[in-house]
């Protein structure tokens, strides 16, 4: 049955994502930064109320992959911390300033994360040559890749993403980036043992008295009044869309 890994941005919806059927979940902080390390207090949630594996990203900021020395020391506290907390996973990555995949700090952080399956994240969409990259992350024991076979869609992506996942002998390919129910078949028929989705819908907030001229945020466009969450229903159409694939790909 292909898996599908739902990213979650909070406590209620990893808890959403775990009921409606999901087999993973990657958490997250902040998701119009495209998803950082999130708080203590959520992790330590997250692992009281959520059975299925959890494998929360590490990363300090959004932007580039490229981190500075302080940065570095700040994701190998966070990865000991996840790792000290009982995660059976964790999703980082880290490029150099041509780059190329950082094989030093990868070395180092794989040695910090002890047991835990590492998810090489979407960093991987940003390096120079994909192909070497795979090699270098087989040999360093990743168990998957997420990528959106260096392209902004998943979909888009398809051509390299048939080429990484027929080249593995080790990570798994994992599409994700724009993975969703109207094209999941695409990614099932090709062969894709994983995928990741967001599955996710905007929320508007309870506060019914709403402040006007004042803003929290530097992006004057940004609502503030909503959230993202995960829609629950759509997890669960995508599940059962998976096994019906499943069915269909059997008996062909």
């Amino acid at each position: 049955m292909t898996k599908l890994e739902i990213c979650c941005y909070g406590a209620e919806c990893a808890v959403v994502a775990e009921q409606a059927g999901a087999d993973r979940i990657e958490l997250c902080a902040s998701q119009q930064e495209g998803g950082l390390t999130p708080s203590y207090g959520t992790l330590v949630l997250v692992r009281e109320r959520v059975k299925i594996p959890v494998h929360p990203i590490v990363r300090p900021r959004g932007g580039d992959f490229c981190y500075s020395d302080a940065e570095f020391e700040v994701i190998k506290k966070d990865m000991a911390m996840i790792r000290d907390l009982g995660f059976p996973g964790a999703v980082v990555g880290f490029l150099d300033a041509e780059g190329h995949i950082d094989l030093p700090r990868m070395r180092e952080l794989m040695r910090e994360a002890g047991n835990m399956a590492i998810t090489f994240h979407r960093a991987f969409d940003m390096c120079v040559s994909p192909v070497v990259a795979l090699n270098q992350l087989t040999d360093l024991g990743v168990a998957r890749i997420l990528t959106s076979g260096q392209q902004q869609s998943a979909e888009a992506g398809l051509p390299l993403l048939k080429e990484l996942l027929h080249a593995s002998t080790g990570p798994v390919i994992m599409p994700g980036a724009g993975v969703r129910l109207t094209n999941l078949h695409k990614f099932q028929e090709a062969g894709f043992a994983e995928l990741h989705s967001s599955a996710g819908r905007q929320v508007p907030s309870a506060m019914r008295y709403r402040k006007a001229g004042v803003t929290m945020c530097s992006d004057s466009e940004f609502d503030e009044f909503s959230h993202y969450c995960v829609d629950g229903e759509l997890v669960e159409a995508m599940k059962t869309a998976l096994s019906l694939g499943e069915g269909q790909l059997r008996s062909v």
